[in-house]
Order: C-alpha cells, then structure tokens, then sequence
C-alpha cells in the first residue's frame, strides 16, 4: 500500500440514532504518529447534552432490541461485521494514518473485529447464554411443596462502550465490548477514542447503516465525540446507561468506577486497565534452552511496541547459571530490535518517563536497550530490559508499575520458594506464564495457586502476547488488571458482563419467555431438573 491518505467523505460529525451531528465544544484531529502532525478533517467535540440524546435514545430502543428474535440478531452482527469488511483498503488506509501500526497488523485487527461479531452472532443463534434452568413444581413435596420456578438471563439495558487507544478496531468502537453487549441484547452508546476519530467514524458508520439496514429502532447505536471528563463522565452517570465497558489507563478507569460507584443507582464499570503479566523462567527450562526463552522473550516483549495489554513487563527467575546465558542473550538480540512507533505522542512521553524513572531506580541494572530511534521519528520508542534483585523490587512498589510500551523488569530471585514470596507480593494481572519443564513441576505446582489468586490466564512455556478469541479464553484478572476479576472481556463469557438472572415463580405457561417456556420453542439447551438437555 502506498502512503496512507485520509478517507474521502469524512464529516467529522458523531452518531446520534439515525441522526449525524457536528459537535460544538471545541474540535480535535487525528495526529498520524510517525510525524507528529495532525492529519485529515476536524471532528466536533460534543458535550453532555450529546451525551443525553444518545442515552435517552438508547433507552427507548431497549425493549424493541431485547424482544429481538435470535435470527434476527444474530443477522444483525453478522451485517455490521460485513459492513466493516466491505470498507475494504479505505478502512486500512485511515487506520495506518491515525495509529502508526504496520499494515499486516491492521488487517490483521480487522479479521479480529469481524470474527468477533460473527462469533457471537453464533453465540446468539445458540442460546446457552440465556443460562436456562427449570426446576417444575412439586406440590407433595413435604415438609413444603416445591414451586414451579425457571430462570434465564436478560440483558441489563443501555451499555456505554470506550474505544481503546491501543486496538483502533478490536478494543473499540465495534470491539468485543460492543459485540457482546449487542448480542446480549443491549444497545450501545460508544466514546471515540481521540486518537482515531476518523477511524471511529468509518467504523460507526458501519454499524449505523447495519441498525438502518436490520429495521432496529435508531437507538440500538449511537457515538459521541468529546473529553473524557466530560462526556465520559456524563456517560458514566447517566441514569439510562447500565453498565460500562472500558479498556484504557488505571487512572481513567479507576475515574469512571468512582463516577458509577457514586450513582443514585450504581452500576458496574467493567475496566480493563494495568498488567504487567509476570514472567516466571524456573531452573530447569532455563538449564535446558536459555537462548531460545530469551529470543521469544524480546520478541513477545517489542511486538507492537509493547502496546499491548498482554505484554511481558515483569520476569522472575532464580540465580544462576541458566539466568546468565538467558540475560546475556537479551543483551545481545535487544540493539537488533528497530525502535518503534507508538501509538499517540501522550503515550510515548509517558512511556519515555517511565524509562527514566527505571533506569534511576536504586538497586536497577541495564541489560540492554533496543536501537535509537530514527532522526525525524518523534514518537519511536526505544525497548529497555533492566534487572533488579528480589528484596529491592519487593521494597519498591513502583517497580512493578505498568510502563506502557517494550520495557521489563528482569526480578533476581535466590531460590524458587523467594519466586514465590514475590509472586504473593505482586498486583492483579491479566496473564502469568511459567516456561518449565518436567524437572520444575514441583516449583510450579507451589506457584500454581498463588498465581490463581493473582491472574486471569495461566500459561505453559509460551507468551502472553496474543489473545485466541473463543470459548474458553479470559481477558480478566483481580484488580488492576480489571475492576472486576470475575469477567473477561475477550471470548464468549464476556457476554455475562451484560446479563442477569431473573427467577419466574408459578407464572403461567402461556406468559412464560421462549427460554424457559415448556416446549422449548428455541431448541436450546437448558437445565431441567438439574440435567442438561434440549427436551
């Protein structure tokens, strides 16, 4: 592809319903960061009338979209998910401008994107996610009759959705938030992230003309531009938004869960926000492949920049020979390893001071640096691996603070049992992955659950960078992974996040919900009597 241009047609206006509106609170444009100039048109920020209008819309489309039938759902995401497709090289084009990120990647994130709406579109068609269960009465039950009661799981209502910096589709406007939460039932209200307006703006109107196209009422899909103590707080409080997804810094999410905490009516904020997705080396996976766990180790570390959720900022082995040739190969292979791009200017400052506090830090030795950014490249960030013996990273709290981008703090532990004091020592994280071999089951099986306690993902001799969007996978960890360790927000169980239970009692059999009704007229599977079927 040559050199990326804005898309034609842009209007720098946000989605109200059906309506397209030009905020008037002041503008922001997209930065293309390689440059650090600002690049195609002006958007209008909105405000928390804008914010009122989206919301107060999607209450109103609410009872319409949560009636709706699974084919017709599930057809739905299916049409936004072609919609996007069909953007085709423009949808590239705006996203290479506004982010920086290579190409393979971007279209890498698209097929993400859309794979993501298809699967829940058979997540829908399905229905396991109603949570059937049926327990029918037992009038001669002694000492007390049993009643007839059946519960399933409707959607919570309005949802408020905010595109991330770091995935400009997948984590966005039409991410896996915004998926699950339209194929729970649930109409969305998006904040754009600032840093791809134009993107945003395609991406919405993918989705817009898919509710036009689907006969929806207007209000299943609105977005909005605007600051983030403005309108995200405006959305955040809302009385008609009942639940928020979130992917961004510890500090915003922690802002948007004290807005929805303090609430008349609280809600819960479902925040992906802090990990730095600790790395545990145990002795004998290090005697028997050192070089080769250092070489995946930079490679997981500087893929995308380190602007990834998942990526390795923090190792932890023992002292030793193995952890020798290991650093020393890290050495070696890091000045090989081009700087790169970051996503926004804010994000490399912030990612430039964090280096800075690290390699200040008392008790830190550099390993290696990667090579120096280009002349001309404003925004290039440069990978960092330091070292730090066990005791001080324990004593020094801001050592295992996340610094978004390719740095990581190598912890130098005496034995394994200090592996383990530390790992109780560390935050709630997305990942923990222990590269061992058969000789370390023993030390891992002692690290096994304290890691449960810690993290959402355990994983065996790989990397925590790349997350397999299916069935099983969780997105998720205790505080400040995500505000709430018991959710993902990857895979087919995020859904959950946008559900509750309702119990009917005694309700007669021609009012009872498709779900749990007596003949099953959806053919899903339900719990009868405590048994799985779809009788």
């Amino acid at each position: 592809m040559t050199q990326p241009q804005a898309a034609s047609g842009l209007t720098g206006e946000m989605f109200l319903g059906e309506r397209r509106v030009l905020g008037t609170e002041g503008t922001v444009r997209a930065v293309d960061p390689r440059t650090g100039e600002e690049v195609g048109v002006e958007y209008g920020l909105g405000s928390a009338a804008e914010v009122d209008i989206a919301a107060t819309l999607a209450a109103q489309a609410h009872p319409v979209y949560r009636a709706t039938g699974p084919e017709e759902r599930a057809a739905f995401l299916e049409r936004v998910a072609d919609n996007i497709a069909a953007l085709g090289d423009t949808l590239v084009a705006q996203v290479l401008l506004e982010s920086g990120l290579p190409e393979p990647r971007v279209r890498g994130e698209i097929g993400r994107t859309t794979g993501q709406l298809r699967l829940f579109a058979s997540v829908v068609r399905d229905g396991s996610f109603h949570g059937a269960r049926i327990e029918t009465a037992l009038p001669e039950r002694t000492p007390l009759p049993r009643p007839d009661v059946r519960q399933r799981k409707v959607p919570v209502g309005p949802v408020a959705v905010f595109g991330a910096s770091n995935f400009p589709l997948a984590f966005s406007v039409a991410g896996g938030d915004t998926a699950s939460a339209l194929a729970a039932g649930c109409p969305v209200v998006v904040k754009a992230h600032e840093a791809h307006p134009g993107t945003s703006e395609l991406v919405g109107g993918a989705i817009a003309s898919a509710v036009a196209e689907s006969g929806l009422p207007q209000g299943v899909f609105s977005m909005v531009y605007g600051e983030g103590p403005v309108v995200g707080s405006a959305l955040a409080a809302h009385p008609a938004i009942k639940a928020v997804g979130f992917t961004g810094s510890r500090r915003a999410g922690v802002a948007l869960m004290q807005v929805a905490a303090a609430r008349e009516v609280p809600i819960p904020v479902y925040a992906e926000m802090s990990s730095i997705n600790p790395v545990f080396l145990l002795p004998g996976a290090l005697a028997e492949d050192a070089a080769g766990i250092a070489d995946g180790y930079v490679a997981s570390l500087t893929t995308g920049a380190g602007q990834l959720c998942t990526s390795p900022g923090l190792v932890l082995a023992v002292a030793g020979e193995g952890l020798d040739t290991f650093l020393e190969r890290v050495g070696e292979q890091l000045p090989g390893c081009a700087a790169q791009t970051m996503l926004t200017p804010g994000i490399h400052s912030a990612y430039e001071a964090g280096v800075e506090r690290l390699v200040n830090a008392d008790g830190v030795r550099v390993v290696g640096r990667g090579a120096t950014p280009a002349e001309g490249a404003p925004t290039e960030g440069q990978a960092l691996v330091v070292t730090v013996p066990a005791e001080t990273f324990v004593a020094n709290p801001a050592l295992g603070e996340e610094n978004f981008g390719s740095s990581s703090v190598v912890v130098v532990a005496d034995d394994t049992s200090a592996l383990v004091r530390v790992a109780q020592e560390i935050e709630g994280q997305l990942t923990a992955t222990l590269q061992a071999t058969g000789a370390d089951h023993e030390a891992a099986a002692a690290l096994l659950p304290v890691l449960e306690d810690k993290v959402g993902r355990i994983l065996f001799n790989g990397w925590p960078t790349g997350v397999d969007v299916g069935q099983a996978m969780v997105h998720g960890g205790p505080f400040p992974a995500t505000s709430d360790g018991r959710s993902t927000s990857v895979g087919t169980l995020a859904i959950e996040r946008f559900l509750r239970p309702v119990a009917y009692q005694n309700v007669p059999a021609d009012l009872l919900p498709a779900p749990v009704a007596d003949a099953n007229p959806l053919g899903i599977w339900r719990q009868v009597e405590g048994d799985l079927t779809r009788d």
